[in-house]
């Protein structure tokens, strides 16, 4: 029985000559290997920084060695002799622009099924140029792990395709082993010009810590040399920004009961719930409001090495923000029933490493849910209704959404949770979410104290909104999700 296998040569023979370049460029396209940026929607520039190694190398290494890389050993490799000498800020600054206006091909790596950038893309470039700026900063005898998102806002939504300049550098260090690491996203100036704040698409803060690459174990890095007025006020704000964090470790509910308000508020959402419940009351639930319980959605999935660190057997932040970000907008919009608008990551973190071949589970919830105009909650706009007041319409309500996530190993034995991230939409109806069960209650009470922390800036204007393809309340059309 003759082959049915086709060399490339006898490929390219019966296909018919293109009639020109644009054609020729075409072919050429679809018979050559797939570009390395194209595995995993990362810039090419940061997937080559990220990714050094092909993947069956270091797999044949690791088997010949006979040693996971990803077990902790008694042994240090990090050198006790290294230079640690503060750095200047600029020492670390790195700069990509990403040319989505010149490649359409490029593009096709950040759009959606609407033709708007895709956020949870962009949220992978901004880890992936993270992992570069901390490296600047602490060269590569060390590993880097992301430890935090302290916070994405953004500040002007983008209403046309253009060229994305990424830039950031380390803001806060003191020599100990994390460092803060501030991005931004703008719309890239033309040659000779500077970016202005109304190019400015978007802010983050990340929070990096330095390990051993064997014993997993802190290491210290260099401090931050602070030289002009403006490093002195990135500086500032990033040790105000690390004081705030390790208040609110001890104030976390896991510390700490819910405070004499917040009591209230829960006992008021129980006795309401058993009047919603007495056939002998005329008080039923609003048609609004809706229990915590149906507003999960879940999602597995297998962790390929196409999402790898640069240490080759872990999965890369940026996936992960990726993944619970479009977990979230989904889970946003089944609970609304309307296309949500993305806000803010508010403060989310990473507790365990994530292994290539491992399993990730995500669970998100609707945590909490206010007024988009007067910042009321859950329990104040309830009480109102049943107090008789008329509910305001067309206000829109701010909806958080709450991503648990842990991994499991292929064989299910073992079980470590990876982290928690927390993301803001604005959906224009006005619903509400109600707890029932302690730890529901639990979870809105941890939720309502990241929206009080969060709405000064939100309401003061510094953060915007973009969507997912709806029309801006400005008339302008935007193109991110």
């Amino acid at each position: 029985m003759p082959s049915r296998t086709l060399s490339l040569n006898a490929i390219r023979t019966l296909r018919p000559q293109p009639r020109n370049c644009f054609q020729c460029l075409r072919v050429t396209r679809q018979l050559h290997l797939s570009p390395r940026w194209q595995t995993d929607g990362v810039f090419k520039e940061l997937t080559e920084m990220r990714v050094r190694t092909p993947w069956i190398e270091a797999l044949r290494k690791k088997e010949e060695e006979g040693i996971d890389p990803t077990q902790r050993s008694n042994t240090p490799a990090t050198p006790s002799d290294r230079d640690l000498a503060p750095k200047r800020m600029s020492d670390s600054y790195h700069r990509v622009v990403i040319p989505l206006a010149q490649d359409p091909w490029l593009l096709d790596n950040y759009l959606n099924a609407n033709g708007q950038i895709r956020l949870g893309t962009i949220f992978m470039d901004l880890d992936a140029l993270s992992g570069v700026i901390a490296y600047n900063h602490t060269g590569e005898s060390v590993t880097t792990v992301t430890a935090a998102v302290d916070r994405i806002t953004i500040n002007h939504p983008l209403k046309e395709i253009c060229d994305l300049e990424l830039s950031g550098q380390v803001t806060f260090a003191t020599g100990r082993s994390s460092m803060e690491i501030s991005i931004q996203v703008a719309k890239a100036p033309e040659r000779g010009a500077s970016i202005q704040n109304e190019d400015v698409l978007m802010t983050c803060a990340f929070t990096m810590v330095s390990l051993d690459p064997n014993t997993k174990k802190p290491v210290a890095i260099c401090p931050v040399k602070v030289e002009t007025d403006e490093e002195k006020r990135l500086f500032a704000a990033g040790e105000k920004n690390y004081n705030i964090k390790k208040a609110r470790a001890k104030t976390g509910l896991r510390k700490q009961t819910p405070n004499d308000e917040e009591s209230d508020l829960i006992h008021a959402m129980w006795l309401r719930q058993l009047d919603y419940h007495d056939p002998n009351n005329p008080l039923r639930k609003p048609p609004h409001t809706h229990y915590m319980s149906i507003t999960t959605l879940s999602s597995s999935q297998i962790m390929q090495p196409q999402y790898r660190n640069r240490h080759n057997f872990m999965i890369f932040g940026g996936y992960l923000l990726k993944t619970s970000f479009e977990l979230a907008f989904c889970c946003a919009a089944a609970f609304s029933h309307s296309r949500p608008t993305f806000l803010s990551l508010d403060p989310s973190t990473f507790e365990n490493p994530v292994p290539v071949g491992s399993v990730l589970y995500l669970k998100a919830t609707v945590a909490y849910t206010e007024s988009a105009v007067d910042g009321a909650s859950d329990a104040h706009q309830s009480a109102g209704v049943e107090n008789g007041e008329k509910r305001t319409e067309g206000i829109g309500t701010r909806v958080q959404i709450r991503i648990d996530s842990k991994v499991r190993d292929i064989e299910h034995g073992s079980t470590k949770p990876t982290g928690q991230f927390n993301y803001t939409f604005l959906v224009d109806r006005d619903i509400s979410v109600m707890p029932q069960t302690y730890e529901e209650f639990m979870v809105w009470v941890d939720a309502r104290r990241r929206a009080e922390r969060v709405r000064g800036s939100i309401d003061a204007g510094r953060v915007g909104g973009v969507d997912e393809g709806m029309k801006g309340k400005d008339d302008g059309r935007r193109v991110t999700e």
